[in-house]
């Protein structure tokens, strides 16, 4: 076998390539290529030499064949000790360096009107091929899959010197990463032509790409990172716009993703408040300021450090509304010039401008980590069925207080269980969250409620197992409740409704959130 060093380029991203392949001519290479990246490199002024011209096999089936070829794989793979007779007979020669990105498969199924078609020609074959058997003798081979990389590699050719061990165990490392990542998208989406998408695979292959490392986690000592999902999600916070502000922090984005959440969920312009991820304080208004206003009006003393969160454009009164506050960020779908003037003079509010939200609904799964596994669920969405709900009492609500429940129903859903959410048609008045105990939940609710709780409405995210959780709200002024039902004591709690005239309907349908 000779002594020359080969390598072979075959990207779809093609940034940095033209500089890698300079340095591996200057170094004394030989370069293999196909296709558009055998141009690229030429028109850069590298030589390089057509696979199909070393291997002698011809690019057949439209290109779909390209690299699957002894001379390829073998040269990646050889040089165990005894294969050096093997690949003599065989005329392999060494391949000692991949550069391999795989073609654009996520982006093109990304891509709105992709057909089926051409989403199934991007799925590749060839690369992973041999990204994989790079990998597999990375003891021998460097294996290159991201741009970023290069200057590493390319500091050592100019250097003289040899990959070291533990770069080529990173660089092998990532390549799996990245053909792992490859195949769970193909997997995806073929489950999604397959039918399979409404189920719980039997199988889950996460498709996820570190967006940043996060300065720590939840708490100081603990390490923390942003991953961004693949796949259609409908607004994403991984997309976010961050317009002004410190860097995110790990309960920055917790508390901003149920903000998000919560505000999707509303109907007309309305902000949340949210502290922990539980909201206190949620607003109805004709303009984002006022919105903001009646979400201050809830709960102004833990309002403080909060994070608020709109499903509309704020505009500048509504920046004005909040420099009296405290706030840890803003997200919202836009931001008008002046409103983005106003809060950038808040020094460290951070300000995102989140696209889709407010037209769209978050997809994919939820999934969360338990030791050992993952726990997976369908997200919890509020369907149209749950508002044709059963009057189970003499009285019905009046349409001012139907109005209170659809708001309360809308916003408990997003509180953690157990739950009890006040409410009137602008907003919500007394929010209760957290609970072991469901007239704990209703007593805190009404106790901390800063506004007027006579005439409201309440919604609880389960049935009420006794009574004393309504005759609670009943003290408090309450008049119209909105709860699942299913309790063993549901005529009990209909009864103490009756007593005291409140008009109750059962939703049907629970929401816990753990």
């Amino acid at each position: 076998m000779g002594s020359t060093r080969r390598a072979v380029i075959s990207v779809s991203d093609k940034r940095g390539a033209p500089e890698l392949g300079r340095a591996l001519r200057e170094a004394g290479w030989e370069i293999l290529s196909t296709g558009g990246t055998a141009r690229a490199l030429r028109e850069a002024g590298v030589a390089v030499t057509d696979v199909a011209r070393y291997t002698g096999q011809p690019e057949i089936l439209g290109g779909r064949v390209k690299t699957l070829h002894p001379k390829i794989l073998g040269g990646i793979l050889g040089r165990l000790p005894g294969q050096a007779d093997e690949m003599r007979a065989g005329g392999i020669e060494p391949i000692d360096l991949v550069a391999v990105n795989l073609y654009p498969f996520r982006e093109t199924v990304a891509r709105e009107g992709a057909a089926t078609a051409e989403a199934v020609e991007q799925i590749d074959v060839g690369g992973p091929a041999m990204v994989r058997a790079a990998a597999k003798n990375h003891e021998r081979v460097a294996v290159l899959v991201d741009p970023d990389d290069y200057p590493e590699v390319i500091a050592c050719l100019r250097e003289g010197a040899e990959f070291p061990p533990a770069l080529l165990r990173r660089l092998a490392l990532k390549a799996f990463r990245h053909t792992s990542a490859y195949d769970a998208a193909v997997a995806s989406y073929i489950a999604g032509l397959a039918g399979e998408e409404p189920d719980l695979p039997p199988r889950l292959a996460l498709d996820l790409e570190r967006v940043r490392a996060l300065r720590y986690g939840e708490n100081p000592h603990q390490r923390g990172a942003f991953y961004r999902a693949a796949g259609p999600a409908g607004f994403s916070l991984a997309e976010a716009e961050v317009l002004g502000g410190k860097e995110l922090s790990f309960n920055n984005l917790l508390d901003l993703a149920a903000a998000a959440e919560l505000v999707a969920d509303l109907e007309g312009t309305a902000c949340a408040i949210i502290k922990h991820t539980n909201p206190c304080g949620v607003g109805l208004g004709e303009t984002s300021a006022a919105a903001y206003e009646r979400a201050l009006a809830c709960d102004p003393v833990s309002a403080f450090g909060g994070i608020a969160g709109f499903n509309r454009r704020v505009d500048g009164p509504a920046a004005e509304a909040m420099r009296g506050l405290f706030l840890e960020a803003v997200v919202a779908p836009g931001f008008e010039e002046e409103a983005i003037a106003l809060l950038r003079k808040k020094k460290n509010l951070r300000i995102l401008r989140l696209p889709g939200l407010g037209s769209c609904p978050p997809g994919g799964f939820d999934l969360r980590a338990v030791p050992g596994g993952v726990l997976l669920q369908e997200r919890d969405r509020l369907v149209p069925e749950e508002f044709d709900w059963r009057v189970v009492t003499p009285r019905s609500p009046s349409p001012g207080e139907e109005r209170a429940l659809r708001l309360a129903w809308r916003v408990v859903r997003h509180v953690k269980s157990n739950a009890i959410v006040l409410a009137d048609p602008q907003g919500t008045v007394g929010i209760g969250a957290g609970q072991m105990s469901r007239v704990d939940a209703a007593r805190l609710a009404c106790e901390r409620a800063v506004l007027p709780t006579e005439g409201c409405a309440l919604a609880s995210d389960a049935f009420f197992p006794f009574r004393d959780g309504l005759d609670e709200a009943a003290r408090r002024g309450v008049r119209a409740v909105a709860q699942p039902g299913g309790s063993l004591r549901d005529e009990e709690v209909i009864q103490a409704a009756a007593e005291q005239g409140i008009a109750m309907v059962f939703t049907g349908r629970r929401h816990f959130r753990h």
